[in-house]
């Protein structure tokens, strides 16, 4: 097997979800959250379990955790885009703020939950940042009225693009804590834990290579981290040929409408279409190999019914 990235979900929860690396988690939180919502200590509400693999090897690796003041957190790791990844996001925040309250239990009781979405994708084209933190605020004054929703995004291709990047370049990019754990989901290919440089040289990430580079895994892990890859690798591939092929057929539409905003507007339309085609490609292949309905739907993000419609 290749070298084990962590931005494949289960070796990211391997990493980062169980009891004896939990001081990473926090690390990672703390970079990420603001200096009112920083943790001592969390307690894992799912630690990663091998034995789950046995029922469900394409289950969603995502990370729960409260802190000593009752604050929840959701991480999860995705590493290819999906239809309607800001809704899936908005419902898992929804469930983790909503499952805490006990039957007869009073909103008082409530705590502020905060979702940690890690992306290997471009979700927000229109902002540059890799970083964004959403919140409820009044459209006009900006007032923050509803304090316990808060949702972060982490788009890694926006921090490290160029895949020949060397380590001179990425040391340029680290400012912040956030962006050392950046660099290490990226490029902790260029990283060596015995001879890490200035900014980089502190003892969490040393340990977050030592067990990145000592993970060891069971044959049931191994195979299912593999699928997890495999399936990642076929649907990026797909997607990105169905786009290709959409963008094409929009500009030629766009070139017969004669006008630019004809040209543009067939363009997102025609890359908009060659996504679902792609996802609709994939959802047929994994039929075809008796996946589950239920598998299909979390691997490409597709509605029940539209592979309903397939079969």
């Amino acid at each position: 097997m290749e070298k084990i990235t962590p931005k494949v979900d289960l070796a990211f929860k391997k990493i980062f979800g169980v009891e004896e690396n939990k001081d990473l988690l926090i690390e990672l939180i703390n970079a990420t959250v603001s200096a009112s919502d920083q943790v001592v200590d969390v307690t894992l509400l799912n630690p990663y379990n091998p034995k789950n693999f046995r029922s469900d090897k394409l289950s969603i690796l995502d990370i729960k955790a409260i802190s000593e003041t009752g604050k929840r957190f959701n991480i999860e790791i995705q590493i290819t885009d999906e239809a309607d990844y800001d809704k899936r996001a908005l419902y898992y925040w929804a469930k983790l703020y909503t499952d805490q309250l006990k039957v007869s239990q009073g909103y008082s009781k409530l705590n502020k939950a905060i979702g940690i979405h890690i992306l290997n994708f471009i979700s927000i084209a229109d902002n540059q940042k890799y970083h964004n933190v959403f919140r409820i605020t009044e459209k006009e004054s900006g007032i923050a009225y509803f304090h316990d929703l808060e949702l972060h995004t982490i788009e890694l291709t926006k921090f490290s693009k160029d895949p020949d990047e060397n380590l001179t370049s990425l040391l340029q990019k680290i400012k912040t804590s956030l962006d050392i754990w950046t660099a290490f989901l990226t490029r902790h290919d260029l990283l060596n834990k015995d001879n890490l440089p200035g900014p980089l040289a502190i003892p969490s990430l040393k340990k977050a290579l030592h067990v990145l580079d000592t993970l060891n895994f069971t044959d049931e892990e191994r195979m299912a981290y593999e699928d997890h890859l495999k399936w990642l690798l076929i649907e990026a591939n797909t997607v990105e040929k169905y786009r290709q092929e959409g963008e094409e057929k929009g500009r030629q539409e766009g070139r017969e409408e004669g006008r630019e905003e004809g040209r543009q507007e067939g363009i997102r339309i025609g890359e908009e279409k060659g996504k679902l085609e792609g996802k609709l490609e994939i959802a047929k292949s994994m039929l075809s190999k008796g996946y589950s309905i239920e598998d299909i739907t979390l691997i490409t993000g597709l509605y029940h019914s539209d592979i309903q419609n397939i079969k």
